[in-house]
């Protein structure tokens, strides 16, 4: 479709924001309309935010569901602060979303939704949001939404509650309109996901055009806007959530390793996405198994291990909470584990759709004994693939569990993913024995990683037993011997350390010495290496520290840290990382940034930080 003569204004980047009701659509268009600049060449950033009631009391800000993507000519490594367009499907988006809009942004409103009961329920007190509000300096364009759904779908026969959920599409359509994106691949999405009810995929095409020709026809716009492809390395690409780069991640290393892979898995938001994904890749030989509870997941994947497979198991903070003691058996069995920890708001049920890195310390030391663990972090959704396969490879070559974090900023988000091919990922050598083998000894060592070795059960000649009693060193058997449990908690220490061998070390982007050191974790890495760049292009002294490996750190740790005469440490919690980093490194003053709402950083805020530290 094309568009009618009108001037059309280049950007170079835009975030936009699709915001309504809970069952209103929003995630669905808004992950279609990331889609499609994807395909148009746009590199793109998403942050999806939605309650967490699957029926959120309906026209009320705590029933808003949200969807922000912002795309650009250049490299996107954010979601956003402001956005330059909001789309509020009722008064309660509205109000929900008036603090995040840029000055001047474009505000399309759907007015049908605008009346006074549904102005009431959205907490107004008065019968004009948009003065109380103070939006008149805003480009406002009021659409009849529901009336021109109606309108358009009137000759299907669908009922009206069916007409109405494609309200979504109008506004879509009208998007597509504003940013010249195409419309062809969401059409084409649509007849596959309703071949078998194509009347549904009828009525979502012609209310998307529909939107769109009412924005063309009408002129409601003062222009339109593109946004020229981003220049990326050549390669193949696709749009990818943290999730399923986890997945895919498992599934790679499976294919190196030359293991099996199975998940044992309970369902908990925000890492569901996980045990869904690799249960579509039954293809591969995977073997996805929901069970009862948190424990039984773990559980299940230990016995997994056990039998000579790639095993990982899938939560969240409260399911990590009950997979501790079942952990402690893998610790001491010295069974190879991968648990993915989703992180989310808490403590107990807490913000369960909501971002929060507060797993840190549990991650580290939430088990009874002597019980160290390797934890690593992923930093984006495409980055999510990488720390998956790295975390089997660490697990299957040292004999150990090891905990992948990861949380629902990334987990739910998408960016581009450049797919690698299977022969530049890392080679994983699981140090499996084969029937043959003389002397075999359960908990004989290499000398090179302390890992022992991997004797799978029903292999003859080397029967063995393990489990969670203390074990005699070399050959297993259960020991209460007290010099004995000092030298195999000495060991279990010492396989952790041994894991520095394959920890790269530590980078630094920005100024290699100088005023201010930024030290971030996990998915915090966009904002503060934007706020970094931003503020260095002003001429400022700083550089961002981003750890991905935390037990155990990265070698050079602290010859970075000297480096610089201040560090400050940025987290989505109460400060743990910070608190761990002290107790490292005891002579060194770390200054900290935090946020706890449930929301990740922006941009502005640590700019503001920053200039504040540098100021003095």
């Amino acid at each position: 479709m094309t568009q009618k003569n009108q001037e059309v204004i280049e950007l170079d980047q835009v975030v936009i924001r699709f915001s309504g009701d809970s069952g209103d659509g929003m995630q669905l268009t808004g992950t279609l309309f990331s889609e499609a600049s994807a395909l148009f060449g746009n590199d793109v950033a998403t942050f999806p935010d939605f309650p967490a009631e699957i029926r959120a009391p309906q026209g009320t800000v705590g029933g808003v569901s949200g969807f922000q993507v912002h795309f650009g000519h250049s490299e996107i490594k954010t979601p956003g602060d402001f956005c330059d367009v909001l789309v509020a499907m009722n008064p309660a988006a509205l109000k929900a979303n008036r603090r995040w809009l840029k000055q001047g942004a474009i505000v399309i409103l759907n007015s049908d939704e605008f009346n006074e009961k549904q102005i009431i329920r959205a907490g107004y007190f008065t019968e004009d949001p948009i003065t109380e509000d103070n939006l008149h300096d805003f480009n406002l364009i009021y659409a009849p939404i529901n009336t021109m759904v109606k309108e358009a779908l009137s000759k299907l026969e669908l009922d009206n509650k069916s007409t109405l959920r494609c309200k979504n599409m109008f506004a879509l359509g009208m998007c597509y309109w504003l940013f010249n994106r195409p419309m062809e691949n969401t059409m084409q999405k649509f007849e596959k996901k309703f071949a078998k009810k194509p009347i549904l995929a009828e009525a979502n095409i012609m209310a998307m055009k529909a939107g769109y020709n009412y924005a063309d026809s009408l002129g409601i716009f003062p222009s339109s806007y593109k946004v020229l492809p981003a220049e990326i390395t050549p390669g193949k690409y696709r749009t990818i959530c943290g999730n399923t780069g986890v997945a895919w991640g498992f599934a790679a290393a499976a294919e190196k390793s030359g293991l099996n892979l199975f998940c044992g898995s309970y369902p908990i938001t925000p890492a569901t996405e996980i045990l869904v994904e690799l249960s579509h890749l039954k293809n591969l030989g995977i073997k996805a198994l929901q069970v009862e509870d948190e424990i039984a997941g773990i559980c299940t994947a230990i016995g997994a291990s056990f039998a000579g497979n790639l095993a990982v198991t899938t939560t969240s903070g409260p399911g990590l909470s009950l997979k501790s003691e079942a952990i402690n058996l893998a610790v001491i069995a010295e069974l190879p584990l991968v648990i993915v920890d989703v992180q989310r708001g808490g403590p107990s049920t807490g913000l369960p759709t909501k971002t929060e890195q507060s797993d840190l310390l549990q991650a580290l030391y939430g088990r009874n004994g002597e019980s160290p663990i390797a934890v690593i972090a992923a930093s984006t959704p495409s980055d999510c693939f990488y720390y998956a396969f790295i975390a089997a490879k660490i697990a299957v070559e040292h004999m150990m569990p090891v905990i992948l974090l990861t949380d629902g900023y990334i987990g739910n988000g998408s960016a581009p993913f450049r797919i690698p091919k299977m022969a530049d990922l890392p080679a994983i050598h699981p140090p499996i024995v084969k029937e043959g083998t003389e002397d075999y000894q359960p908990y004989r060592r290499n000398p090179e990683t302390m890992a022992r070795y991997w004797a799978v059960p029903g292999t003859k000649g080397l029967e063995h037993r393990v489990g969670g009693l203390e074990k005699m060193a070399i050959t297993g058997t259960v020991s209460y011997v007290p010099e004995n449990h000092e030298i195999m908690t000495k060991e279990r220490a010492s396989k952790v350390a041994h894991v520095l061998a394959d920890v790269p070390d530590l980078e630094v982007e920005g100024d290699g010495n100088g005023e201010l050191l930024v030290i971030g974790w996990g998915s915090t890495y966009g904002h503060l290496i934007s706020a970094v760049n931003r503020l260095r292009k002003h001429g400022k002294k700083l550089a961002l520290a981003h750890f991905n490996y935390i037990n155990p750190l990265p070698s050079n740790t602290e010859e970075i840290l000297r480096k610089y005469k201040k560090i400050v440490v940025c987290e989505i919690n109460m400060g743990q990382f910070v608190q761990y980093m002290r107790t490292k490194f005891s002579d060194i003053e770390f200054m900290q940034y935090n946020k706890i709402q449930g929301l990740p950083f922006t941009e502005i805020e640590l700019i503001d930080c920053f200039n504040n530290i540098l100021e003095g």
